[in-house]
């Protein structure tokens, strides 16, 4: 089963994304973003989580195609996006990145509108501020998300507070930036923070001192010309799977968690949290 690893072009290429791109009426095309649609579909079935009775919970889900795809395949889903007014919702919504309501996810060319009303709810949801009455799902996925939530220390804060929304067993995917230039230095701040190496480390630890599993780390980026190729701004996203941000190269990463027990400690473990951080660079 595929591990918590980063976009290349060989698993672009493979025939398990090959299938996902039909099932998503999308292009097989060398960019990280169709990458992380299909390497989160992957994960899920791998896991035996897009099947009939199933529960999932998306976070910041835009216009993404994936809720249709999982509705069609007998999903219970409840997407969720920034509640507008929100800051940095323009933004999104200038771009036609942001939804609303149920009507703007509808891509019924992937799944019956009849199956996709009786399975799709939406939510306005800050993920810096999770409610604690969304409930607890199968399985919680996000697409590129948690790099916009202002900091690598809110990002992560994210993944350990969305993990206990989880049933045990349960699976959470989530895709986000990974600097591939730098270990050391990085960028840290709005509107964009961008992890590396050690962050998905220091995010595992936490993680499984939550009594959480995190799937094996694979940094291997690639190493045909396509992986090795940067594109600049403005981007052409003709061969899009690595991209500069600042100075640095960042291609998409992907994080694989498995739910344990639910942490009997966890307002203990939430107070030294900042100890954690402050201790952290």
């Amino acid at each position: 089963m595929l591990k918590s690893s980063a976009c290349t072009k060989k698993q672009l290429l493979s025939k398990d994304f090959e299938k996902w791109a039909k099932e998503l009426n999308a292009p097989v095309k060398l960019h990280r973003k169709l990458w992380e649609w299909y390497y989160i579909s992957q994960v899920l079935h791998e896991r035996s989580m897009l099947q009939s009775g199933k529960k999932g919970l998306g976070f910041a889900v835009g216009k993404e195609p994936l809720i249709s795809l999982f509705a069609k395949m007998g999903c219970d889903i409840l997407a969720t996006d920034m509640p507008e007014g929100e800051k940095g919702h323009s933004d999104w919504a200038s771009t036609n990145q942001h939804s609303t309501g149920v009507e703007q996810l509808i891509r019924e060319d992937i799944c019956p509108l009849e199956d996709f009303n009786k399975r799709v709810k939406f939510r306005p949801v800050n993920m810096n501020k999770i409610p604690p009455d969304l409930g607890t799902y199968d399985f919680i996925w996000s697409s590129c998300s948690i790099e916009h939530l202002g900091t690598l220390r809110l990002g992560t804060q994210f993944m350990l507070n969305m993990a206990r929304y989880l049933k045990k067993g349960g699976i959470a995917v989530h895709t986000t930036e990974f600097n591939v230039s730098s270990n050391d230095a990085t960028v840290d701040n709005n509107p964009i923070a961008i992890f590396r190496k050690k962050d998905f480390q220091f995010m595992k630890k936490l993680l499984e001192e939550c009594g959480h599993r995190v799937e094996e780390f694979d940094f291997f980026t690639g190493d045909e010309p396509e992986d090795l190729y940067v594109d600049p701004p403005p981007y052409t996203h003709d061969v899009h799977l690595k991209l500069l941000l600042g100075p640095y190269a960042a291609t998409s990463f992907g994080i694989i968690v498995t739910a344990g027990e639910p942490h009997s400690g966890w307002q203990q473990f939430k107070a030294t949290m900042k100890n954690k951080f402050r201790n952290y660079r």
